[in-house]
């Protein structure tokens, strides 16, 4: 079994979060990329993890399905078994020099206007734009399995909740940085639970415009982007 290179309190500290999920896929994923978990490193039995990380043994076990469908990580059973680090495998299309540069920059100037879109939403959403965006969300929770079909969906929701302001500048704000950010996903992988997770945090979005509660608003988008930059970060090649 190959040894951790780095103490294992560096790569298994607890996990403090809202975006527990997505969280544990960038500290593991990240570990991996930077060489501290090396290829054929067998990773803690799931009961030592969970308790290292402070999560629960169902979002452990959805994290390792996100890293394996990702080609992080492999599973082996029977004796000798367990789960371990995988041989890197190039992507097929590598991104460019320039966009892993730069993700960090897409994903703030996102911040910025999904913030400030869930702000104006909470204030001015009608009900009639409210009832639509949870039509979306509720098909969206029928494509998990099929993430073209998701980003297609979770584009609509995303441009419907700048809708819902009513501003035609923050609905071209929001079209041109999901166009951006949907270059940006296209190079990692997108489990089912993964998905599911981000849909969840959808579903609480909506409950807080229709409450009009401008701060709840704005506290659940700005976890739901960061769980996107948890998994982009953790996911992403190293540049």
């Amino acid at each position: 079994m190959t040894e951790i290179l780095v103490s294992p309190d560096v790569v298994f500290a607890p996990v403090r979060s809202q975006t527990a999920l997505e969280e544990t896929v960038d500290r593991l994923g990240t570990a991996i990329k930077l060489g501290l978990l090396a290829p054929g490193t067998q990773l803690p039995p799931e009961r030592e993890l969970c308790a290292l990380l402070g999560i629960a043994r169902s979002t452990l076990r959805q994290a390792l399905a996100a890293l394996s469908e990702s080609g992080h990580l492999r599973a082996i059973r029977g004796r000798g078994g367990g789960t371990f680090v995988a041989d890197p495998q190039p992507p097929a299309a590598p991104p460019s020099a320039e966009l892993l540069e730069d993700w960090r920059d897409v994903c703030d100037e996102r911040l910025v206007v999904e913030l400030g879109v869930a702000l104006l939403a909470a204030e001015r959403a009608t009900p009639d734009a409210l009832d639509g965006l949870d039509a979306v969300v509720d098909a969206l929770d029928s494509t998990l399995d099929d993430f073209a079909a998701y980003r297609r969906a979770d584009i609509h929701l995303h441009v419907g909740v700048a809708e819902a302001t009513g501003n035609p500048r923050l609905i071209k704000a929001m079209t041109e940085i999901q166009g951006s950010m949907t270059g940006l996903i296209s190079f990692i992988a997108h489990p089912h639970d993964v998905l599911a997770s981000s849909n969840a945090q959808h579903r609480r979005l909506l409950a807080a415009l229709r409450e009009r509660d401008e701060a709840r608003a704005v506290l659940v988008m700005a976890e739901h982007i960061r769980a996107t930059e948890h998994v982009l970060a953790g996911l992403l090649p190293a540049g």
